[in-house]
């Protein structure tokens, strides 16, 4: 059997055009935009195609989902969590654990993201902005548990991590 796999995100970069808006409610800026298709491309052509998606409620992190699947060219079964919405690190393994796909990306929000891409790894990514985890940024875990129910921190390998600005660099 293949391993579970997660591709984690945060979300593309967003928008503070209007003061207004409540912070759930900010949309992506246009280089966010461009980002998130970017990643989705990257996702594709890596082969790392999920067959269900859990993402925050946020207006950012749904548009960046939008945009990740044009880059994809398909569009997984989404779940949308409003217990993703500036979530913990903690509530986030909570909401993993009752994943029910195979490969499964998860899109939330910094500090909780970051922080469980960091305690989620049995060694963390060696790339320079891994512990900082900026907008858009991914990586790509192969679990050690056989079901997601059984998830723990500190035991999964990170076999992949990437950033928007590298890769629109290297075009």
């Amino acid at each position: 059997m293949a391993p579970r796999r997660l591709i984690l995100m945060r979300h593309a970069k967003s928008g503070w055009d209007d003061p207004r808006l409540d912070d759930i409610d900010r949309p992506l800026s246009t280089r966010g935009q461009r980002n998130a298709v970017t990643m989705g491309t990257w996702l594709k052509d890596n082969g790392y195609i999920p067959d269900q998606v859990l993402v925050s409620s946020a207006v950012r992190t749904r548009e960046t989902l939008e945009r990740v699947t044009r880059g994809l060219g398909s569009r997984p079964l989404e779940t949308v969590l409003d217990t993703l919405y500036l979530a913990s690190e903690h509530r986030i393994l909570s909401a993993l654990r009752k994943a029910k796909g195979d490969c499964i990306l998860l899109l939330a929000h910094n500090p909780g993201i970051g922080e469980f891409a960091t305690n989620f790894a049995s060694r963390p990514s060696q790339h320079p902005d891994f512990l900082r985890y900026p907008t858009a940024a991914t990586a790509v875990f192969d679990l050690k548990a056989a079901t997601w129910a059984e998830a723990r921190f500190g035991e999964n390998e990170v076999i992949d991590f990437a950033i928007p600005r590298e890769l629109e660099a290297a075009e």
